[in-house]
């Protein structure tokens, strides 16, 4: 039966063929691409693939806070969706606080209506960058850029643990050894502690003002 067949005995009896629609996504916040002033603000959220053994893909959620460029999570599995970095137990990002905001971009993972019943529960506001233009998460963007030079070009991962236990020493260094120039040359953590300190001052002596 050639085509020209098929499409008369389809117009005679009537028949369509149902057009597939596009996958409703739900989308977050567009507003102004907001500005981290103290630690947990805002965090972005990114995802980096890598293999392991024989060519096994593995994902890599990365969670940073905004302000001090600290890495608050970055956990490795076969399979990710974009809710576990908050919800899987043993995570990081489950056992600290929910910022006001998180900045990713418009994967597939982040705008389920999961993640946004998810964000909506806990009070979080979701904000997309614009679509082709990563620069608006520059923050995590440049973290995935040194994990990807520093770690992941230079390792080869054994098997899935094996990545983990190597990922787990490069995110300690990360955080609370190297340097970074953006921060004063201070770790990601001291410029944290730091900020804290600094608050928790300010916060004495405003409390001691109203007495």
């Amino acid at each position: 039966m050639n085509h020209k067949k098929l499409y008369r005995l389809y117009t005679e009896e009537k028949l369509d063929v149902r057009r597939r629609r596009g996958r409703k996504r739900a989308r977050g916040s567009r507003t102004p691409m907001p500005v981290a002033l103290r630690p947990g603000e805002c965090w972005s959220r990114d995802f980096v693939s890598d293999t392991f053994g024989a060519s096994r893909k593995f994902r890599m959620l990365a969670v940073n806070d905004d302000c001090c460029r600290e890495n608050l999570c970055l956990m490795a599995d076969t399979s990710i969706s974009g809710a576990e970095g908050g919800t899987r137990p043993g995570c990081a990002c489950a056992r600290l606080w929910k910022p006001p905001c998180i900045v990713s971009d418009n994967g597939t993972e982040f705008t389920s209506r999961a993640i946004l019943k998810w964000a909506g529960d806990n009070g979080v506001d979701w904000h997309y960058i614009d679509p082709g233009k990563p620069q608006q998460n520059g923050f995590i963007e440049s973290f995935n850029g040194s994990l990807r030079d520093e770690m992941l070009n230079e390792e080869i991962f054994d098997t899935l643990d094996d990545a983990r236990r190597k990922l787990a020493l490069w995110r300690y260094d990360y955080n609370n050894v190297r340097p970074h120039s953006s921060l004063g040359n201070q770790t990601p953590a001291e410029a944290r502690r730091e900020l804290e300190q600094f608050e928790g001052s300010a916060h004495d002596a405003l409390a001691q003002t109203d007495d």
